[in-house]
């Protein structure tokens, strides 16, 4: 289970070089479930994502669905690489401490989206999530916004399309 939050940066992190990273590249295969291909540093990893049996509510706080995650090789990452529907997209992600143990984790987007940023948080339950103080860089909470989810902006050009 996956619970987040995610938001805009109205400023990134003073010395962002100093946390750890991760290198990523990552593909979809197929949007409804999502199936994604990442490559994270040097990490292969296959990705299910869906909502089928979660409960929508209208007073959801945080984006909650099922995520299964498996490990593959370099060479299946390479072959179904050529596979992907849309762009490949890339992106460094920052994982910044937060207070009460949680991460932030800043992706800073490259080539065809480059100028698009955004925070993630994952939170352990829906009430934790609900309870989350803002530090004061976060901008706009973004979570049910279609245009910052990455099987999204898999089809996009430019940043500039996306007109946020």
């Amino acid at each position: 289970m996956e619970i987040e939050r995610k938001f805009q940066i109205t400023k990134l992190p003073e010395h962002l070089e100093q946390y750890k990273k991760k290198e990523i590249q990552q593909g979809y295969l197929c949007m409804d479930p999502v199936i994604r291909i990442r490559k994270s540093n040097d990490n292969y990893i296959l990705t299910y994502k869906s909502r089928i049996g979660m409960v929508e509510k209208n007073d959801e706080i945080a984006l909650t669905c099922q995520e299964v995650e498996l490990a593959l090789t370099k060479e299946s990452y390479e072959h179904m690489k050529e596979k992907i529907d849309g762009n490949l997209i890339l992106k460094t992600r920052y994982l910044v401490p937060l207070e009460g143990g949680l991460t932030a984790e800043v992706d800073v987007f490259h080539e065809k989206l480059e100028g698009l940023q955004f925070v993630e948080v994952e939170f352990t339950s829906e009430e934790e999530a609900g309870k989350f103080k803002l530090p004061s860089w976060f901008g706009k909470d973004v979570s049910f916004d279609k245009r910052y989810k990455n099987n999204y902006l898999a089809f996009i050009n430019s940043y500039e399309e996306l007109h946020l």
